[in-house]
């Protein structure tokens, strides 16, 4: 015969497993970097509360934060003269720790922890070229000439040997081996920008220009598939699961959602409130969505809003925004640190 207190579990489990759906997404904070205001923010990942906010060099325009979580550097690109720095922030108080000159690599912009946590993978569009940063040393200890054509965006392979670069006004991809130092570049779409490995290794690449988003071979570079996203594609990410890719599409205001498996679209966001009033950006007036990045737990994404100086909350479940968090003037590029 059941007992009571078995009975009284067996009544309890569904309000648990109710309560346990409704906690916050994960502890822990989302960082914001302002590209007008020179600042980076700290927002609880609970409720969207700042919690902080550092100055950065002129035109923070991507973090990468380490992968035990204790560092977070953000690429300083500069305005209309070029930046040539990083700044190391240490995430348990906020405070810049550092700043790590390039000396004649300007205009940085594209970032990548390697698995060791102590070397940085760094895209230098002035210099034409990706950098391996010792952020132990604060010093350039590796330059791999890229070529021209605007290199921007930078993803690593999961062993951390290859790194994938973007070039926008060349519209291609190339594959940088870092052990040897060997180059391969093929086209992708014109005005190649957002990249990014899947858990199957290809390469993801939004190519604003075109409209759509190219998955390569991760060896040979080749497309294997093209799959339409409208309206200016600019970022990719992935959901922790791998499951989903999420594309922004800056002048159309939508996030883009599609299966990595299958490569089918599943849903298409929109981001844009019809009751606000963005301001000028370098697409006219609009929301102007840029980065977004996935919350650990997978329950929710994040979506940078320019030109509205927001954060969009999107609800990994439903796809709809859920919530919306201000920034300060022009964010772009976002982080997360993992609570406990």
């Amino acid at each position: 015969m059941t007992s009571k207190r078995t009975r009284w579990r067996r009544a309890l489990l569904p309000a648990l497993l109710l309560a346990s759906l409704a906690l916050p997404a994960a502890a822990g904070e989302l960082l914001v970097g302002n590209k007008s205001a020179n600042t980076l923010w700290r927002l609880s990942l609970d409720d969207g509360r700042k919690l902080g906010e550092a100055e950065t060099g002129p035109g923070p325009h991507e973090i990468a934060v380490s992968p035990d979580g204790r560092q977070a550097v953000v690429s300083e690109y500069g305005h209309q003269a070029p930046g040539h720095t990083l700044s190391v922030y240490d995430t348990r108080d906020g405070k810049r720790v550092r700043q790590v000159d390039l000396g004649r690599h300007g205009r940085p912009h594209g970032l990548r922890f390697e698995p060791d946590g102590h070397h940085l993978l760094v895209t230098t569009e002035a210099s034409n070229s990706l950098l391996r940063v010792d952020l132990r040393g604060g010093a350039v200890v590796r330059a791999y000439d890229i070529g021209p054509g605007t290199g921007h965006m930078v993803a690593l392979s999961a062993d951390g040997r290859t790194a994938y670069v973007t070039k926008i006004s060349a519209g291609t991809l190339v594959r940088v081996d870092l052990i040897d130092g060997s180059v391969l570049e093929k086209p992708a779409g014109a005005g190649a920008e957002g990249v990014a490995v899947a858990r199957d290794e290809t390469v993801w690449v939004t190519n604003r220009a075109a409209g759509t988003v190219t998955v390569h071979d991760p060896r040979t570079l080749d497309v294997l598939d093209t799959l339409d996203s409208a309206g200016f594609p600019i970022r990719v990410a992935f959901t922790p699961s791998g499951r989903h890719a999420l594309v922004t599409n800056a002048r159309a205001g939508t996030l883009s959602v599609f299966d990595a498996v299958a490569r089918r679209p599943v849903a298409n966001v929109q981001l844009a409130d019809p009751d606000a009033e963005y301001r000028e950006t370098m697409l006219g007036r609009a929301a102007l969505p840029i980065g977004a990045i996935v919350d650990p737990s997978g329950l929710r994404a994040y979506v940078a809003i320019s030109g509205g100086n927001e954060i969009a909350v999107v609800d990994t479940v439903s796809w709809v925004v859920i919530d919306r968090w201000p920034t300060g003037d022009e964010p772009d590029a976002l982080g997360i640190v993992a609570g406990p």
